[in-house]
């Protein structure tokens, strides 16, 4: 789908104060920084209208969130949704996924949400998915060594391209995963859903989720 450019958005973006822009300025300082506050710091990657960063960071105020999400269009429309709404616990990013290792130190974030991302169909592009072996060294480079990534989709071709892939990483290894997140009496515990989960659920799609770690004593 095109995203539609609206022209306005990186001025409105760069200066409203729930989206940080000195990125490089607060690597390693998130908490001193940004929160104020000594939590953990979990990220979004891809976070759409934030609906699901918004309801994880209100039900969990001992815990620092971070949306990152690529267009500036798309953030846009997040912060001027939520701008009234925002605890402080929660703040944006208009960035790239390649850029997280500059962003944060290494053991910086305690988890990672990847949730209805581009699924990037032509062989070509399988680099591209925020799945793909070219992302999963990255993330290990700012996870804590007890920390996790959180994958979520309705597309069953992405997401067996996903267990694949974590299952041959040597940074990565995978704790649990279901081809029916709604029916699944464990991972469905407290599940909290994004706007896409609910349109595509409502329609009768089965939701896959996936949980991996870092593997113990890998240092790449």
């Amino acid at each position: 789908m095109r995203l539609r450019n609206i022209p306005r958005a990186d001025s409105v973006l760069e200066a409203s104060p729930l989206v940080i822009s000195s990125l490089q300025k607060v690597r390693g300082a998130w908490n001193s920084q940004v929160f104020k506050e000594d939590h953990p710091i979990h990220i979004e990657i891809g976070m759409g209208k934030g609906q699901f960063l918004l309801s994880l960071a209100t039900q969990n105020p001992h815990i620092n969130y971070i949306g990152i999400e690529r267009y500036s269009s798309v953030l846009l429309r997040a912060v001027e949704k939520l701008g009234d709404l925002l605890p402080e616990n929660l703040r944006f990013l208009c960035t790239d996924a390649r850029t997280l290792p500059d962003i944060f130190q290494k053991g910086e974030v305690s988890a990672i949400y990847l949730n209805f991302s581009d699924p990037w169909p032509k062989a070509r592009h399988a680099k591209r998915r925020l799945t793909s072996s070219f992302f999963l060294p990255l993330y290990h480079q700012i996870l804590k060594t007890d920390g996790r990534l959180e994958f979520k989709t309705d597309n069953r071709l992405l997401f067996d391209f996903s267990l694949e892939e974590i299952q041959a990483s040597p940074v990565f290894e995978l704790v649990s995963s279901t081809y029916d997140l709604h029916r699944d009496p464990v991972l469905s515990r407290g599940n909290i859903m994004t706007e896409y989960e609910e349109k595509f659920s409502s329609k009768g799609n089965a939701i896959c989720k996936l949980i991996a770690r870092p593997k113990e004593n890998c240092n790449a």
